[in-house]
């Protein structure tokens, strides 16, 4: 109201009191116009604010009750990698056993097939999945031993599922496990490297070989970055154990 009054000049009030009134009167109408429209937009900026606040509150409560939904899920798992850690040693002793298991990243890759396939695919059994690729010399040198633990232990209730990373020449990965004599394992495989940037982002993976045991609810109870030997004792020790078999 002041800034209203402020604008106009004395010498501008010469004459009839009433037209210097009106003058003001014409003033304050017109210097309101800004202001009521300038009170408008920030009254809408608080509601915009408050409707954010509110989206903000409600995907924090959904988020919050997901990871609830998810440790009720696994909570069940809990109870059975207290009794892993033990089975954690010797050539499998880099086996990280996970106090709170949860379930793993939505991964995607492809099946024998070709067809599309996610760890979900598996429920109802324990997996080891293990992610490899023709580049990486350890990845190679430990796939002998993956296809013996399939032999020795799959079936039903247990499989080794060994992903292959390749992103160039598509061929040649299922070449070499046929060179090497390894049949045992059903080929998956993840050609577009999707697969790997999920991991990487979520921390499981570093580099390869990445190992990691996922129960038959669903929910990753042990990791290993790094290469194993997954047909010693030792391993097939924590399998058994994994298997409720030891």
């Amino acid at each position: 109201m002041e800034r209203a009054y402020g604008i106009v000049k004395a010498a501008e009030c010469t004459g009839l009191e009433v037209r210097c009134k009106k003058r003001h009167i014409h003033l304050m109408s017109t210097t309101l116009k800004p202001q009521n429209s300038r009170s408008r937009i920030v009254l809408a900026g608080i509601a915009a604010l408050a409707l954010i606040g509110a989206g903000a509150a409600w995907y924090g409560f959904s988020r919050n009750h997901a990871d609830v939904a998810e440790i009720g899920e696994c909570r069940a798992a809990q109870t059975k990698t207290a009794g892993l850690e033990p089975f954690a040693k010797g050539e499998i002793a880099a086996l990280n056993v996970n106090a709170k298991p949860k379930p793993p990243p939505a991964i995607a890759f492809t099946g024998g097939e070709g067809q599309l396939m996610s760890l979900a695919d598996f429920r109802g059994k324990t997996i080891l999945v293990n992610l490899w690729a023709t580049w990486c010399v350890p990845c190679r040198q430990e796939m002998p031993a993956l296809d013996k633990l399939q032999v020795e232990l799959g079936g039903n209730d247990f499989q080794v599922v060994a992903i292959n990373v390749d992103t160039r020449n598509p061929d040649k990965p299922k070449a070499w496990l046929q060179e090497n004599g390894i049949k045992n394992l059903t080929y998956h495989a993840d050609p577009a490297g999707k697969l790997l940037q999920v991991l990487q982002k979520s921390g499981h993976v570093v580099g390869l070989p990445t190992t990691f045991v996922v129960d038959p609810s669903g929910c990753e109870i042990a990791i290993l970055k790094g290469p194993a030997e997954w047909a010693s004792p030792d391993a097939l020790a924590f399998v058994k154990a994994a298997l409720g078999k030891s």
